[in-house]
């Protein structure tokens, strides 16, 4: 039996726009139909899900990074019945987190801590990412963030096929907090990608890809 192609909602981390989410648009184009969710316009987690749910399909699968995951579990707890799967990358199961400027969260996001060479093939277009989307929307982004409700009845509420994963090299998202994450879901997956850090969908583009392919043809419990 051919499956039709499922609608996937990507989403961004803080300060990143879709080139994050580039290769897996093409690459997956095979198994899912993706479109990019707008997290820039909105100060609240709850209005930026509001507004990716405005504009998504009936039913579909998303998968976001960082910020992008948690406004991903603020969609299951506004939408459940919309939510087919959900994969989580770089996302915590708190949500405290320290003020940062746009340089500090760069540096985190792209430091030496991962593979050097990697860091600096994508330390460019993070840096192109972050001046696309503005100083104004990051600090709108991060007000989101420090102003979040407790996402604690959001993953308690996840009943769909779940993927979290995390870098190894993560310093804004450590291995174990992502483990946390994976612990308070029932039946999810947890993944390591190694010699990464904190935005995996570019710096390890084809692993990535591997792991939402096999997620998407998960079948649901």
């Amino acid at each position: 039996m051919i499956r039709k192609p499922m609608p996937l909602v990507l989403l961004p981390a803080m300060g990143c726009d879709g080139q994050l989410w580039a290769r897996q648009v093409v690459d997956l184009g095979d198994v899912a139909h993706p479109e990019l969710g707008d997290l820039t316009v909105d100060d609240t987690l709850a209005a930026m899900a509001a507004r990716v749910l405005a504009h998504a399909p009936p039913r579909f699968a998303v998968a976001g990074v960082s910020l992008g995951g948690y406004v991903a579990l603020e969609m299951i707890r506004q939408a459940p019945e919309r939510i087919e799967r959900i994969a989580l990358f770089g996302t915590r199961a708190t949500m405290q987190m320290r003020p940062r400027t746009v340089l500090e969260q760069g540096m985190l996001a792209t430091a030496p801590h991962a593979d050097p060479m990697l860091t600096s093939i994508i330390s460019g277009p993070v840096q192109a990412m972050a001046e696309r989307v503005g100083a104004e929307v990051f600090e709108r982004q991060q007000r989101a963030l420090l102003a979040r409700p407790d996402i604690g009845p959001a993953i308690d509420a996840v009943r769909v096929p779940t993927l979290v994963a995390v870098g190894d090299r993560d310093r804004i998202c450590l291995p174990n907090d992502a483990r946390e994450l994976a612990d308070r879901i029932p039946g999810a997956r947890f993944h390591v990608l190694h010699q990464c850090g904190h935005l995996a969908p570019m710096e390890r583009p084809g692993e990535v890809t591997m792991l939402l392919r096999d997620w998407l043809g998960e079948a649901r419990s």
